[in-house]
């Protein structure tokens, strides 16, 4: 079996850069989607075993993109990690009901972040549900 997938979705170049070489160095085969509506085309096109998600994105924000995955029963069992800069508080409890399996706040650290990615992996398939990472708990 290959690198596993990473679809990361993140309006800001640099992050998606920043993230594609910490994933990269750690083995994980990475694309990108800039928007809410691309993201969808790069799911269908690269079928990500895991989606890194910015919740501030043009074209509909991360929760229609979650919204929209949800519809699809091949698509709503990928884990989706939401990284975004918007409040913690006002926003985790109501990403993980979208169905991210944990929301990080930006900046993100890198071992927080490798961390949660492969706890989400390494789910078992008939356990995959939402978990909630606390910042800080890895």
């Amino acid at each position: 079996m290959g690198n596993k997938k990473i679809l990361i979705v993140d309006d800001d170049p640099d992050i998606r850069l920043g993230m594609h070489v910490r994933l990269k160095a750690n083995h994980y085969d990475t694309f990108f989607a800039s928007d809410a509506l691309s993201s969808m085309a790069e799911v269908r096109k690269h079928e990500p075993d895991l989606i890194v998600l910015d919740l501030g994105l043009p074209a509909g924000d991360g929760y229609v993109v979650m919204e929209r995955l949800r519809k699809f029963p091949a698509f709503a069992v990928i884990p989706i990690i939401v990284v975004s800069a918007r409040d913690a508080h006002a926003n985790r409890e109501r990403a993980i009901k979208a169905g991210a399996k944990a929301f990080l706040q930006k900046p993100v650290d890198d071992a927080e972040l490798l961390a949660v990615i492969q706890q989400a992996l390494d789910e078992p398939e008939h356990l995959k549900k939402p978990f909630v990472h606390e910042v800080g708990s890895v």
